[in-house]
């Protein structure tokens, strides 16, 4: 080999060596963008079964999920009815996620399908929802209908050309702030679009503590209030001594709605707010909106 073959090979290398190095920092750099992309993200449902949460049906004792109404099928959890015996007989149900949240984004998607199951309120047509910052079911009396809560509400269109918002709030057994000042009615209505048949929609829920709650529907914000709160009527058959009116609720449990309309939901994920927010610690997260500074750990 001459001295100009030489040096064609040892650039040669170099060249595929720093071609080397750069696609590893490229694919780094990726990985590293893929991680924050999803960083946080916790998938609530395992997509099998629905371990990790917990029944609760109105006339029934805790975990006792009546006629399968809640069930994980096709990658879903998929709320049903085709088990039942008799009328519906305000058999309203929760399937609850066993970890509390206090500051939180949640994000999932539904859709209403078949038909409404015969006795169901005429209400609970095409209706279901999300409550948080809930009571423990296992707080819950045998025949308390709905647990104290607030609730993120799915509504779908019935009549063409009839608005029928979804992501409304609910206050069962609460109250919330809006406008500022304490809205006495049970229902808030939002300022989405209204969707009808069996389309799937995204729903998102921020909330903060006692503090601002947020409500986006396809990537839209269409209601926010604040200092959500024990208060005001709806529910009933409670212990009194879980109804401390007044009260701020500041956390609590995260759960689906059974009303009589069946229901599908999919790719529900949660994201925790609360958390180290030095960014000189190991466990900091520029995503973490409300400060928890004691929980910060350092090299």
């Amino acid at each position: 080999m001459n001295y100009n073959q030489r040096n064609f090979s040892v650039k040669a290398f170099i060249m595929k060596k720093e071609l080397a190095t750069v696609f590893l920092v490229l694919l780094g750099c990726g990985a590293v963008l893929s991680q924050q992309t999803n960083d946080g993200w916790k998938n609530m449902f395992n997509g099998t079964n629905l371990e990790g949460w917990t029944t609760k049906i109105h006339h029934y004792e805790v975990n006792d999920n009546y006629g399968d109404t809640f069930r994980a099928e096709d990658g879903m959890i998929k709320v049903r009815y085709d088990n039942y015996e008799g009328q519906f007989n305000d058999r309203f149900g929760h399937l609850y996620y066993n970890q509390p949240y206090s500051d939180f984004h949640l994000v999932m998607e539904y859709r209403f399908v078949g038909e409404l199951f015969p006795g169901a309120p005429e209400y609970t047509l095409k209706n279901s929802g999300i409550m948080f910052h809930s009571q423990d079911p296992r707080t819950m009396l045998k025949e308390q209908d709905w647990p104290i809560s607030v609730e993120m509400q799915f509504l779908a269109g019935i009549e063409e050309g009839k608005k029928r918002p979804t992501g409304n709030m609910c206050s069962p057994g609460t109250d919330v702030v809006y406008q500022g000042k304490i809205d006495p009615r049970h229902c808030i209505s939002s300022s989405s679009d209204t969707y009808f048949g069996d389309q799937w929609v995204t729903a998102e829920l921020i909330v903060l503590h006692d503090s601002l709650v947020t409500h986006i529907i396809n990537g839209k914000t269409v209601l926010q209030y604040t200092k959500p709160q024990i208060g005001g009527g709806v529910v009933n058959g409670y212990d009194p001594k879980q109804k401390v009116d007044g009260k701020p609720l500041k956390e609590g449990l995260i759960a689906l709605q059974s009303e009589g309309q069946p229901i599908d939901f999919k790719n529900i994920k949660i994201r925790n707010l609360k958390g180290c927010m030095d960014p000189k610690a190991i466990n900091y997260k520029a995503y973490y909106k409300v400060a928890d500074n004691n929980s910060c750990e350092y090299e």
